[in-house]
């Protein structure tokens, strides 16, 4: 059965703007209520809080515990290294900023189809099979981002990584361009051990509309949707690790209590929730803020598309949300600032037209 892991990314922060960073007081606080309710797995990468994850981790977790007591993944770039030397460049900046001798996992993080090309030149794969032959991690994989053929053709060409890291919940399960189920059926298929992300996806589905939630609480009074969310993914047979971005304690607690299994009834319970979820008129954006860092006009997209979610659900409370608006154009770019070049398309794990959706976002809200 599917084991919760932590992941490194969604951590409390503390100051704004340039001063931004981990809180790390809470982050060795929510480390702690992890281990103490049982878990083990953390998961991190380099690009996570701009190196700030693994420094992070490395404080809260690797300086306090002995290494036995957790179970750690780090993740290589696949697009950034231009050769195999660079490869192990980036491997040892990652093993200083988490203080460790050795990884349980390393995989090569954010594979599609256009960062499978530059592995194929920068030898990623090569660098992998090494660091396993030389002793040097246990395991080896990849995380993933694109449709389920470029899935299956990454697969067939490499038979030995061990597990493959991929986007599952309920929400996604089919959707056309994430392709939960598509994806892994096809993992399945090729026996790789599966890793799962955003099984909350980036906590959209830890709130879920009035309808939604009656029909949950009907079925399992008491139960969380976020614990609905996790037991979905968690019941898939041959997922191994369930990885959730927890930044409060409650959640490690809630989530730790997600069910393990669920009945065919259920899982019908949450066909009709992802009805109701389709149904409302959102952007499904999960927060994980790939998209600014290459932003050349510095639009914090995300914040936008959670301004414009919450004004979709509840339009009367536009005077509210009004001042959140005009305080994050004041801090970085606006909407209207946006100059169409599509980096922030080219970065999104969930394929959204964002330069269409920005533009209507940020319409909606100057209104």
């Amino acid at each position: 059965m599917a084991e919760l892991g932590f992941g490194f990314l969604r951590l409390p922060m503390v100051g704004e703007g340039p001063e931004k960073q981990v809180d790390l007081d809470a982050g060795k606080a929510l480390v702690d209520r992890f281990l103490d309710a049982g878990g083990r797995y953390f998961d991190t990468a380099y690009t996570y809080l701009d190196g700030g994850s693994e420094t992070a981790l490395r404080e809260c977790l690797v300086e306090r515990y002995p290494r036995d007591r957790y179970v750690l993944t780090d993740k290589i770039p696949s697009w950034k290294p231009v050769s195999y030397a660079d490869c192990g460049r980036y491997y040892e900046e990652m093993r200083a900023r988490c203080g460790v001798a050795y990884f349980d996992r390393v995989l090569l993080h954010w594979l599609n189809a256009d960062h499978y090309d530059a592995c194929r030149k920068n030898g990623g794969f090569d660098f992998l099979r090494a660091l396993k032959a030389d002793g040097k991690v246990k395991e080896i994989g990849f995380s993933f981002h694109d449709t389920a053929d470029v899935l299956d053709a990454i697969l067939t060409d490499h038979p030995e990584v061990d597990c493959v890291l991929l986007q599952i919940n309920y929400l996604d399960w089919e959707n056309p361009a994430v392709q939960s189920r598509a994806c892994y059926e096809t993992a399945v298929r090729h026996n790789r051990k599966i890793l799962v992300m955003e099984p909350v996806k980036g906590g959209t589905l830890a709130q879920v509309p009035p309808e939604a939630q009656a029909l949950m609480e009907a079925a399992a009074p008491g139960r969380s949707p976020a614990q609905w969310a996790i037991g979905f993914v968690r019941s898939l047979p041959g997922v191994e690790i369930v990885l959730s971005g927890m930044n409060q304690p409650a959640q490690i607690d809630e989530n730790m209590a997600a069910p393990r299994e669920m009945t065919e009834g259920e899982l019908a319970v949450l066909a009709k929730v992802r009805a109701i979820l389709q149904a409302e008129k959102a952007i499904p954006c999960t927060g994980c803020r790939y998209c600014t860092s290459g932003c050349p006009k510095g639009i914090v997209i995300p914040d936008y598309f959670k301004l414009y979610n919450a004004l979709q659900r509840s339009p009367g409370d536009g005077w509210k949300i009004r001042p959140a608006f005009e305080g994050l154009k004041r801090q970085a770019g606006a909407p209207a600032d946006c100059i169409g070049c599509g980096a922030c398309q080219r970065s999104c794990p969930q394929h959204l037209p964002i330069i269409d959706l920005l533009a209507q976002a940020g319409a909606a809200l100057e209104k």
